[in-house]
């Protein structure tokens, strides 16, 4: 796995990773599956402050992973893939009034990550329960 390793080889192996991507057939669903082995801290960064967000290089050197970098990662992860220049990444704050929970939600153009922890979902399967809180627009790393 990836988010065992020192700096370095978790770096190389994150490359590899999204090179993997370019081919596969469900690459939203790929990344959920990596993300979702990573090791789950208490708090990490605020998600409500972007200018304190890491950057993709800072996230994986910190190896921290809350819900919310769970997220980011995802995010960049994508972002550096030839295969998803040109989609529009949201990130987007919510909660679930039907269930009380809050959300940090990934929308990859018309995709949603994150709502079900292990697959992504159309956009328009989003609960009508669901309010986006606030949203960021994520700037291209590319």
């Amino acid at each position: 796995m990836i988010f065992d390793k020192k700096y370095e080889d978790r770096l190389a192996n994150w490359h590899d990773f999204r090179e993997t991507l370019e081919l596969a057939d469900d690459p939203l669903q790929e990344v959920i599956n990596l993300y979702n082995q990573v090791s789950l801290v208490s708090i990490h960064t605020d998600p409500w402050d972007p200018e304190m967000w890491p950057n993709p290089w800072e996230l994986i050197n910190e190896n921290q992973y809350c819900d919310f970098c769970k997220l980011l990662g995802m995010c960049y992860t994508l972002q550096l893939t030839d295969r998803f220049i040109g989609s529009n990444f949201e990130i987007h704050i919510g909660v679930d009034t039907e269930k009380s929970e809050t959300y940090y939600l990934l929308f990859v153009d018309d995709r949603v990550l994150n709502y079900d922890k292990d697959t992504h979902i159309a956009r328009e399967e989003l609960p009508k329960s669901f309010q986006s809180q606030t949203q960021y627009p994520m700037p291209c790393l590319q």
